[in-house]
């Protein structure tokens, strides 16, 4: 079963549109339909022709669009299918039509000379909203294959995004096909799964993921943080497991906050947080070291998780060998969406002797000129604490929960 606006992107390419652009919430049925669609029009209409296959990433342009298409039960049974993993070519055949379906990353300005000479009859960007624009217009401009068409899709951003203004606002003057996307639509999600992640996102994000709106990340970042119901005085009882979390700093503070989990909350304990600059006095990793070691006391530390650049103060901490060190997952938008979802759903609260910690909620906030350009980025400044939270938050409720659905964003 399909939604009509599913057999509208199956009907896209035997139209007079030139492009077709689908945007919306997360799991909302655009990938997987414009993908098949995307296929099923090249090998009706051309033979011996390439096609750009485009992500945010290779990788990820592999994972989400290409293994689950030759995955698909009705694809294998219809066409001969060859994935060249290492060349990222899916070379598909149907009776006499044989044509290849190369993939490519638009992950910054550089991605633009990967695709820049090739000559393709038409490109599908899957995330085009998370490219740079240089890479999006070459991949437009090796579209010139007679009958070439253009197909776009992406979860919502800033207003002031470029693609949002260039493309999906003035869709008409680009001949292209403009259709928006709810959960709702995609009639392979039960009420139970929408409301399990309506229940993932909160703020902007909600907005943005769920609602699939373009709206602006503006003010407080964590603006769903309340000192009445996020701060304690401390656990009501003993803690089970514990970690630290570090945000490292050499002229810019180091903050450090100790977690230990209660019951199904996590507490910020304490914290340690030292500025070099402010102090005018630079501490050495052996310094830092030490501070760790007051932090941690004698409990059982599961692992400190670092700032990944941190490379000298990974090593002291390794060296000395008694904690386990754990690289912090440092995708900023993720780990914000993250760190606000447990906000939300109260698993973390912080206890008052974390000062800085909680000063920095009222400090943490958009970057005005970034919004300006379309981007969303915190600004960087009183952001040491929240840093080392938000390494805490990817590390417990990230990636490595199954809950876990990744936006892509640095």
């Amino acid at each position: 079963m399909i939604s009509a606006k599913q057999k509208k992107i199956l009907a896209f390419p035997y139209s007079s549109y030139d492009a077709i652009i689908c945007d919306g919430a997360v799991r909302s049925g655009k990938t997987s339909i414009m993908m098949w669609a995307f296929v099923d029009w090249a090998m009706r209409e051309f033979s011996g022709q390439r096609f750009g296959v485009c992500g945010k990433t290779v990788d990820s342009a592999s994972k989400n669009i290409i293994v689950p298409f030759i995955s698909m039960s009705l694809a294998k049974k219809r066409y001969t299918l060859r994935w060249r993993r290492s060349d990222k070519i899916l070379e598909v055949r149907r009776g006499t039509a044989t044509n290849f379906f190369e993939v490519f990353g638009g992950k910054d300005e550089s991605s633009a000379a990967l695709i820049q000479g090739r000559t393709l009859a038409g490109v599908l960007l899957d995330e085009v909203a998370l490219m740079p624009r240089s890479f999006v217009e070459q991949a437009l401009a090796r579209c010139s294959v007679e009958g070439a068409k253009m197909w776009f899709s992406c979860n919502p951003g800033s207003p002031q995004h470029w693609f949002y203004l260039e493309w999906i606002k003035r869709h008409e003057e680009h001949n292209a096909l403009y259709l928006h996307f709810t959960m709702q639509d995609n009639p392979g999600l039960s009420n139970k799964i929408i409301e399990r992640y309506e229940s993932m996102f909160s703020g902007v994000f909600y907005d943005r993921y769920i609602r699939g709106l373009w709206v602006l990340a503006e003010g407080r970042i964590y603006d769903m943080f309340r000192k009445e119901k996020h701060v304690s005085a401390s656990p009501p009882g003993a803690c089970v497991l514990y970690y630290i979390s570090m945000d490292y700093g050499t002229q810019n503070p180091t903050a450090m906050q100790l977690w230990g989990k209660y019951g199904n909350t996590w507490y910020a304990l304490r914290e340690y947080y030292y500025s070099g600059r402010e102090r005018k006095k630079q501490l050495t990793d052996e310094e830092y070291y030490t501070a760790l070691e007051n932090l941690a006391g004698p409990l059982p530390i599961r692992g400190v998780i670092v700032d990944p650049s941190a490379a000298s103060m990974i090593a002291c901490i390794r060296n000395h060998g008694r904690f386990l060190v754990f690289p912090a997952d440092n995708a900023v938008l993720d780990g914000i969406r993250v760190t606000a979802n447990a906000l939300q759903d109260g698993k973390i609260k912080i206890c008052k002797g974390c000062e800085n910690t909680i000063r920095e909620f009222d400090e943490y906030v958009w970057d005005e000129k970034a919004a300006d350009r379309g981007e969303d980025r915190p600004l960087k400044i009183n952001d040491h604490a929240m840093d080392a939270m938000r390494y805490f938050c990817m590390e417990v409720f990230g990636r490595h929960s199954p809950q876990f659905v990744s936006i892509g964003g640095k």
